[in-house]
């Protein structure tokens, strides 16, 4: 029997509903190395399902430049130059037209808003990484979001008045675990992976879209974030909350990105995969049939360029991200990384393959090796937290991200994981989530709120009961 991909696709909401039902309306502002977006979502209480009402996708490199007098505090992979101004600027814009589209208030019927970023990963020391978070909360200001919108209520009398029924503030607190998933701080208080709070959002966001699906995608579980760079987290089965086990980071939608650059279809430096690929149709039946080989052969030769590892303990950075083994090492995460070379020394060689295949066999054959590389990337990092015994005879997988879900992806998948034997049925313990990380922010957003489910939970075991009373019970200590 053929393996079937579950892939996710969140449902329709009216505008009527969105007013008169009891919906909590979030928004997620996530300014990445490629682009920047606005997802916006809306979760019915009642039923607790997330809705995607809208999505704004701006391209970073978009920016405005730096103005006289502002100072350049970091820059994306790509080099484009950022200020906590233009940033700020950028995160006003892609607020407001959000709202807009979606013909809502952001004073009256926003909720809250979760603020995220990918750049981290161009990144040198956390001053640069504390003046872009406060570019994006200034964004989020200018556009007209209340302080009280970006942060924890300190008592139900905070929330608003249709959601406060749904709130369990009076019988626990944020704590810090996301979906049933304490993050990974070493005893220093260090983030382990710059990124880390992209491969928290991606996590909760992929076990909200699971609910979409006949998966349950609890714990203990892998989640693989395929943005510009790579994210994710492995989690153990620990009640109440799951340990952070494991985590990914890298490179992902980049390698796509600098094949595609030596096209010369796209900006030579600037260029994305995106791009092209979403003009463009998957590969078809017979051009898979007919190019198999060269397909293949090509795929390989990229695979050697490519390096994922256990990220060895003297690297400060890797795949650009910055890590700290060390820390990770003290409380028991390991990290897996994938790097072009190290640190996209050899991305250029990645292009020039680009550049022979566009050549020789055109942009339909582009594809199908992007879609056949970026499997292998997924099925070679699932061998490594193998290898290193992080996954376990009941862990489910997720995979979001444009460089993971997008064309034949998802089948290649599939098929790659189904000859590494991890389970009978490998289809039915795989989902592949759209919008993983604006999904994941609704979830953080609900989580800060004490906005649980227990009809249908996020944290616990596969299978089993929500862990409310167990969390109490911790906290009542």
């Amino acid at each position: 029997m053929a393996l079937k991909p579950r892939i996710t696709e969140s449902p329709q909401v009216r505008l009527i509903d969105l007013k008169s039902k009891p919906f909590f309306i979030v928004a997620s502002i996530e300014v990445g190395n490629t682009t920047t977006k606005c997802i916006l979502t809306a979760t019915n209480m009642e039923t607790c399902r997330t809705h995607i009402i809208n999505k704004i996708v701006r391209m970073t490199r978009d920016v405005r430049p730096p103005k006289p007098g502002e100072a350049v505090f970091g820059k994306t992979l790509t080099g484009v130059e950022l200020t906590r101004e233009s940033v700020a600027e950028l995160v006003r814009n892609t607020l407001t037209e959000s709202m807009e589209k979606a013909n809502l208030d952001i004073k009256t019927d926003l909720n809250f808003v979760v603020r995220s970023t990918g750049v981290v990963a161009g990144f040198d020391s956390p001053e640069e990484v504390g003046e872009f978070i406060k570019g994006l909360a200034d964004g989020c200001l200018m556009a007209g979001v209340p302080p009280r919108n970006m942060t924890p209520p300190m008592s139900i009398s905070n929330i608003v008045k249709k959601l406060q029924k749904f709130s369990k503030l009076d019988d626990v607190i944020f704590d810090g675990a996301v979906a049933g998933v304490m993050p990974p701080i070493g005893s220093t208080g260090v983030e382990i992976v710059a990124n880390e709070m992209e491969g928290e959002l991606a996590t909760a966001g992929i076990k909200e879209a699971a609910q979409l699906t006949d998966i349950d995608f609890r714990n203990p579980c892998i989640s693989i974030d395929f943005g510009t760079t790579l994210d994710g987290r492995i989690t153990s089965s620990d009640q109440p909350y799951a340990k952070t086990i494991g985590n990914f980071c890298g490179y992902a939608g980049a390698i796509p990105d600098a094949i595609v650059r030596g096209s010369k279809i796209v900006d030579p430096k600037l260029g994305t995969a995106l791009e092209v690929f979403e003009k463009e149709k998957p590969p078809s039946f017979l051009t898979l049939i007919l190019k198999a080989k060269a397909i293949e052969a090509y795929a390989k030769r990229i695979h050697e360029l490519i390096i994922i590892e256990r990220v060895p303990k003297d690297r400060m950075r890797y795949g650009s991200v910055p890590v700290r083994p060390d820390a990770a090492e003290e409380i028991g995460v390991i990290l897996i990384g994938c790097d072009v070379g190290k640190n996209g020394s050899d991305m250029g060689k990645l292009s020039a393959i680009g550049m022979e295949i566009s050549k020789n066999h055109g942009l339909q054959v582009v594809y199908a090796v992007v879609d056949e590389v970026m499997a292998g990337v997924v099925c070679r990092l699932i061998k490594v937290a193998k290898e290193e015994n992080l996954v376990f005879e009941d862990t489910t997988i997720g995979i979001t991200g444009r460089a993971g879900i997008t064309g034949n992806k998802p089948k290649r998948i599939l098929e790659c994981l189904d000859k590494m034997n991890l389970a009978p049925k490998i289809d039915e313990r795989v989902v592949f989530a759209d919008d993983g990380l604006g999904r994941g922010a609704a979830v953080m957003a609900r989580c800060m709120n004490s906005l649980g489910s227990p009809k249908s939970p996020l944290g616990g075991r596969h299978g089993g009961k929500c862990i409310l009373a167990q969390r109490i019970k911790l906290q009542s200590k």
